[in-house]
């Protein structure tokens, strides 16, 4: 009966380990898969968009190079946090306890990279429909460069200050060993890693969102009277307003993913990582790096175009890199 008990721990030599997790019931197998299917979707479709932005010079803009930072971050959730979030399910944690909270800092820095994007995409579109005229001058592929690499160091220092007690004090919050649990304070991510940056967001595209209908209603009339003057400029303003829909599409879609985890810390609670109650939705906001690809690929006409080249490996012919795609 000992023999029993012990071979259900992870560690049967230490009275302090923690039980080994129940095999995964006939019922679950479906979503095991489902959810490894996720992951290698995930990956794919990001590691497209990666290398099309970075391969075909005609996509080097500074609205593609938010893009791409986007890219770069749910790629990176989909091939390690995906992956080790459904193993960490069905077996027990046997690395070190600073290993664990190190672990978790990847997913935190990958989230507060997207986010931080997601404000630089807002951003940008508020320049480029608000103020039209300077938009070239303020927003050139060196400046959304700088602002790229500054959101990424933000992301990791706001990982450390978030994990900063896990770091110190390593497995503080395990009951048990064999578990990896790390505890993040709701009230402060809520607020730096939530709140304001939604409300920046919303403020900004409230504000395109006026202006683009402002822009319409005059691009109209212009048509309407026959303006051949203004014919090129109204070209212009419609490929920026129909950027500025496509990239509201996937700030919704942001926001339906991440709402649910942080509705959990409005009712005053720790996060807590590592518990099965926050699995699914957490979960969701990974499954939000496997849409961001898709919503390209359904609104971009060069995202189709640039893949349909990589598929088909005509990336690997000479000057590939100087295809027209828009």
């Amino acid at each position: 009966m000992e023999m029993m008990e012990g071979a259900e721990l992870c560690f049967p030599q230490l009275n302090t380990s923690c039980r080994k997790p129940e095999p995964p019931h006939s019922d679950y197998v479906f979503a095991y898969i489902l959810l490894s299917f996720i992951s290698l979707l995930t990956v794919t479709l990001n590691l497209l968009v990666i290398i099309s932005i970075s391969h075909f010079r005609q996509l080097h803009t500074p609205t593609n190079l938010l893009l791409l930072s986007l890219a770069v971050s749910d790629f990176l959730v989909g091939l390690f946090v995906m992956p080790a979030e459904i193993l960490l399910t069905t077996t027990c944690w046997i690395l070190s306890d600073l290993t664990c909270a190190l672990y978790y800092l990847l997913p935190v820095i990958t989230i507060s990279a997207s986010v931080g994007s997601m404000v630089l995409i807002s951003v940008d579109r508020y320049v480029a429909i608000c103020d039209p005229l300077h938009y070239p001058a303020k927003v050139t592929p060196k400046i959304g460069s700088v602002c790229v690499f500054l959101c990424w160091v933000y992301a990791v220092i706001y990982g450390v200050f978030l994990l900063y007690d896990n770091l110190k004090q390593p497995g503080r919050y395990n009951s048990c060993d064999g578990e990896c649990v790390v505890i993040i304070t709701g009230a402060v991510d809520l607020v730096l890693g939530f709140i304001i940056p939604i409300a920046v967001i919303m403020l900004l595209y409230m504000r395109v969102f006026v202006v683009a209908v402002s822009q319409a209603r005059a691009m109209k009339s212009h048509t309407e009277c026959g303006s051949i003057k203004h014919a090129k400029t109204v070209k212009v303003k419609k490929s920026e307003i129909k950027a500025a829909k496509t990239l509201g599409i996937l700030i919704v879609v942001f926001l339906m993913c991440y709402s649910p985890y942080y509705c959990v810390s409005l009712t005053g609670h720790d996060i807590l990582i590592g518990s099965s109650t926050e699995a699914f939705m957490i979960f969701l906001m990974y499954f939000n790096s496997c849409l961001n690809p898709v919503i390209y690929a359904l609104f971009y006409p060069w995202f189709k175009k640039a893949t349909r080249l990589i598929v088909t490996l005509q990336i690997l012919q000479a000057d590939s890199c100087e295809a027209c795609l828009l």
